[in-house]
């Protein structure tokens, strides 16, 4: 599942791919990957993630329900 609120927290706070990589100390491919939902990330990336954006674990990667793809 895309991560859209990831996508939407990093471009609030006007950043890029790349420099929310550069943030973090992983390449632009492993935030596309986070973003598009083809790389679940480590806790301990998570947690850089949230530091750079202000965030917490559950605003940026907590799924509610009401998310979820209907089979």
């Amino acid at each position: 599942m895309k991560n859209l609120k990831l996508k939407a927290a990093r471009a609030a706070m006007g950043l890029s791919q790349q420099g929310l990589a550069e943030l973090c100390g992983v390449s632009r491919q492993t935030i596309v990957a986070i973003e598009k939902g083809d790389y679940n990330p480590t806790i301990n990336l998570c947690r850089q993630i949230c530091r750079v954006l202000g965030k917490t674990l559950d605003e940026l990667f907590w799924e509610d329900e009401q998310e979820e793809p209907e089979d």
